[in-house]
C-alpha cells in the first residue's frame, strides 16, 4: 500500500486524501481531479475551494488532471467518483495499468455509495467487471461518514469490507487513525447495498422535513426503511447483522437526519414544492439516492421484494407523483403484523 491513487476528487475523494496524508506525511498520495480548472486551482491554491472548501491539502498529496497518470505504479486505487461515471473511470485507469501485464493489478478500495443503474451492479462488481479476466483484489469502505466531519477530525467509524481478509485488514489498518475507526467484514454485499440503499430512504427523510412533519413521522420511516433495505440486501445474499451495524442502519440514520446530506437535501426541496430537475441543476454535488432508486426498483422486482417506500420514491422522482401523495399511499396500506 506505499503508492495510493484516490479517483474522484469530489468532496469524499478529498476528505480521504486528507485522512491519508495526515496520517502519514511521507505516504505519496496521487488525487485525480476531474475538472482541469479546478485541478489547476488545487496545484496552486492546495485547496478544494468548490467540494471540500477550507481545508489545506499537505505536500504529499499531488493533483493529477487524468486518471491514468494517477494509476501508475500505484499499489492501491481507491474509488471515489459517482457511481455513474465509475465503470468509464475505472476502464480508464485500467487500461494504462494494462490487463495484459504480467504484472500485478494493485488492490481496489471502493468508497462510493450507489449502484449502477443500466447493469444493476455493484461498484465491486463494476471493478470486476473491467478487469476481467483478470481477478483484482477488491474491498469496499463504507459507513456512516460525511466528507465536512471527516475532514475536520470528527470521531467516525465505518466498515471495510471484502472477501480477502487479509485485504480487509490491510485496509483497516492503512485508513484507522485516533479519528476515524474502521472495522472489517467479509459480507461485502451487505456493505455496498446498505451504503446505497439508505440514500433512498433519505430522500424520503427529506421530504417528510419539507413537508412540515415530525419526529415521530421521520423514526416511522427511518424504521420501516430499515426494514426494506434489509429484505431485499438479504435476498441478494448479504448478512442480516451487516444491515443492522454501521454500513446499514447506522450510515441510513446519519443521511436520513444530517444537514449535510445531499440525498435529504433533494428530498426536503421536493417537500417544499420544486420539481426534481430544477433540485439537480442547482446542486454542484451528485445526490446518489436518485438513480439508486431506479436501480433498487429493478433489483427488488427481479428479487420479488417487497419495498413500499422505494416504489413511492421512484413514483415521486420519475412520474412526478405528489409527496404527499405517495405518504398518503403508504399510511393507507393494507394492515399486517409488524
Amino acid at each position: 500500500m506505499d503508492r495510493i491513487a484516490i479517483l474522484g476528487g469530489g468532496s469524499w475523494g478529498t476528505a480521504l486524501a486528507l485522512l491519508l496524508a495526515r496520517k502519514a506525511p511521507e505516504q505519496p498520495i496521487r488525487l485525480w481531479v476531474y475538472e482541469p480548472d479546478l485541478a489547476q486551482a488545487m496545484r496552486e491554491r492546495r485547496i478544494n475551494h468548490v467540494y471540500l472548501p477550507g481545508f489545506e491539502l499537505p505536500p504529499n498529496v499531488a493533483i493529477a488532471g487524468d486518471p491514468r497518470a494517477a494509476v501508475e505504479n500505484a499499489t492501491l486505487v481507491v474509488g471515489a467518483m459517482p457511481s455513474a461515471h465509475a465503470r468509464h473511470v475505472y476502464s480508464a485507469a485500467l487500461a494504462r495499468i494494462g490487463l495484459a501485464g504480467a504484472g500485478p493489478l494493485p488492490a481496489f478500495v471502493s468508497a462510493t455509495k450507489g449502484i449502477e443503474i443500466e447493469r444493476l451492479a455493484r461498484m465491486s462488481q463494476v471493478i470486476e467487471e473491467v478487469a476481467a479476466p483478470r481477478a483484482p483484489r477488491v474491498a469496499v469502505l463504507s459507513g456512516p461518514s460525511f466528507a465536512l466531519e471527516t475532514a475536520r477530525g470528527d470521531p467516525i467509524a465505518v466498515v471495510a469490507a471484502s472477501r480477502d481478509r487479509d485485504l480487509a485488514q490491510s485496509v483497516q489498518e492503512l485508513f484507522s487513525s485516533p479519528v476515524f475507526r474502521v472495522y472489517t467484514s467479509d459480507d461485502v454485499v451487505g456493505v455496498e447495498l446498505g451504503g446505497s440503499l439508505k440514500n433512498i430512504i433519505a430522500i424520503a427523510a427529506g421530504i417528510c422535513v419539507g413537508l412540515g412533519f415530525g419526529h415521530g413521522t421521520l423514526a416511522a420511516l427511518v424504521t420501516r426503511g430499515a426494514a426494506e433495505m434489509t429484505r431485499l440486501a438479504c435476498a441478494l445474499g448479504a448478512q442480516p447483522r451487516t444491515l443492522a451495524g454501521l454500513s446499514g442502519i447506522g450510515d441510513l440514520v446519519l443521511t436520513a437526519t444530517g444537514p449535510l446530506s445531499r440525498n435529504r437535501s433533494v428530498g426536503v426541496e421536493l417537500g417544499r414544492g420544486r420539481t426534481l430537475p430544477e433540485i439537480l441543476q442547482s446542486m454542484r454535488m451528485v445526490a446518489e439516492g436518485v438513480g439508486t432508486t431506479a436501480a433498487a426498483v429493478e433489483l427488488a422486482r427481479g428479487a420479488q421484494v417487497e419495498m413500499p417506500i422505494t416504489e413511492q420514491m421512484y413514483a415521486v422522482l420519475y412520474q412526478q407523483k405528489s409527496p404527499r401523495e405517495a405518504i398518503r399511499e403508504l399510511m393507507l396500506r393494507k394492515l399486517k403484523e409488524e
